[in-house]
């Protein structure tokens, strides 16, 4: 039986500012199953460091063999928030974002950090992506213990794998492996993305984040998937000046993407490849003219979400 997910990947706007060290706030709210894209992408922009997704109505739903999408009816969706986020306020503007009829119901309670890490711990297990890449979260023993593993704590840190949109940068990057390239992994988030490409024969990675707490993330994982030589993470700052890379990964959200367009398309050498998801079908057309004439690009679908996978001029 189905019990939980993640929701959310990636750099979003409002997640950069790190909780006091009073700990945190779990705020959890109940809506139906076709809000629950929206509801994340609010949770994020309204200043959510992680969220994630389970069943709000105890019904009893069975695995499909879709191992990502959404099967219960009502959907309860836990975001973690800075400990003095004002929770009324935040469901208010959530419910404005998603385009809900009506405020939705909610709760909310205090969390300390280990009390917040050990229950994500909970719901991950290895995932398998392609043909020979598995993300292993670090309290499992990887499935396959040849093929490409890639170690991953997400601490307090979006990406693990389990949305649908890191999951399709995964599935491509197993497809092209990218050996011998200078690759950017722009709104790193774990590092999964960053790491992924390490361990498949990247060169050079930089992986940059808006938010310090998903940087040193990144760090700690690279060191544990011994790739701290080639994977660098910081602050955006750290591509300025730099040359282009062959390969720029964006798994972020479609408004940051496309008010960010400028900078990622000079981040992508001439005849360079670019990635951008973290986008829901009907922003598609948006991002992707935000983006022209430099790239044309191919979509890759995966439930309500797309992946814009292109390449740029020469």
């Amino acid at each position: 039986m189905r019990r939980g997910a993640a929701c959310g990947a990636g750099m979003t706007a409002g997640s950069g500012t790190p909780a006091p060290a009073t700990g945190w706030l779990q705020l959890m709210i109940t809506v139906p199953r076709g809000a629950v894209d929206a509801v994340c992408e609010a949770m994020s922009a309204t200043g959510a460091s992680a969220a994630t997704i389970e069943d709000g109505g105890d019904q009893p739903v069975f695995d499909t063999g879709q191992e990502h999408a959404v099967l219960w009816d009502t959907v309860r969706v836990t975001g973690l928030y800075p400990a003095h986020t004002p929770v009324d306020g935040t469901v208010i503007e959530i419910a404005r974002r998603s385009a809900l009829p009506a405020t939705p119901p909610y709760d909310s309670q205090p969390v300390p950090d280990r009390d917040w890490e050990r229950a994500w711990m909970g719901r991950f297990r290895p995932m398998r992506f392609g043909a020979g890449l598995w993300v292993v979260p670090s309290w499992h023993q990887p499935p396959d213990p040849q093929a490409t593993n890639i170690v991953i704590d997400p601490g307090l840190a979006f990406g693990t794998g389990t949305h649908d949109t890191t999951a399709m940068c995964l599935e491509w990057l197993a497809r092209h492996a990218p050996v011998g390239l200078d690759v950017i992994d722009y709104g790193c988030g774990s590092g999964i993305l960053a790491i992924a490409a390490a361990r498949l024969g990247a060169a050079r990675v930089r992986a940059v984040d808006i938010d310090t707490r998903a940087v040193q993330v990144t760090a700690d994982n690279a060191a544990r998937n011994g790739v701290a030589d080639v994977v660098q993470s910081g602050a955006p700052s750290l591509l300025d000046g730099g040359r282009g890379a062959d390969l720029v990964m964006a798994n972020i959200l479609a408004r940051p993407l496309i008010d960010l367009a400028a900078r990622i398309t000079a981040a992508v050498r001439p005849g360079g490849a670019l990635l951008l998801t973290g986008i829901n079908e009907s922003q598609g057309g948006d991002v992707g003219r935000a983006y022209v004439p430099e790239f044309r690009f191919e979509r890759v679908h995966r439930g309500d979400w797309l992946l814009l996978a292109g390449r740029r001029h020469a």
